[in-house]
């Protein structure tokens, strides 16, 4: 089955962007010896993908670029959401909770990508009424 093995980031400032990852996740960027302005961003250890950051070419409505959102696990979102608010990003869609599941919120960073953030809580009852599993 296919697997999702790699991330990009679009950025309008790639130096602002690896700021903001580094102060919400404490990510580690490493700057590519290739023939593009490329950043190679290592995310910990563990189960996991690793990606990358590059300088958006046009803007997004230009190139008609349609992207699915990649979900972070954390394991205290509320920090998170403050954390990604502190260093310059806004809430795209605020926490709810997800039975059985956990908690999710989306997250919109310093150059307006979206991404998620989902903290495990299997102990979310379901509603009354819903369907066992």
């Amino acid at each position: 089955m296919p697997r999702v093995t790699h991330f990009e980031i679009l950025a309008d400032d790639p130096d602002r962007a690896v700021k903001f990852y580094q102060e919400v996740f404490d990510w580690k960027f490493e700057k590519w010896d290739g023939p593009m302005d490329y950043w190679m961003v290592m995310t910990g250890e563990g189960p996991g993908i690793d990606g990358g950051l590059s300088k958006r070419q046009a803007p997004i409505e230009c190139k008609g670029i349609r992207a699915f959102v990649c979900t972070v696990d954390v394991d205290d979102i509320d920090n998170y959401i403050e954390k990604a608010k502190n260093a310059g990003g806004s809430i795209a869609s605020e926490k709810q909770a997800i039975p059985s599941v956990g908690y999710m919120a989306q997250v919109e960073d310093s150059e307006g990508n979206v991404f998620g953030l989902m903290q495990e809580d299997k102990s979310i009852p379901m509603p009354e009424g819903a369907m066992p599993e």
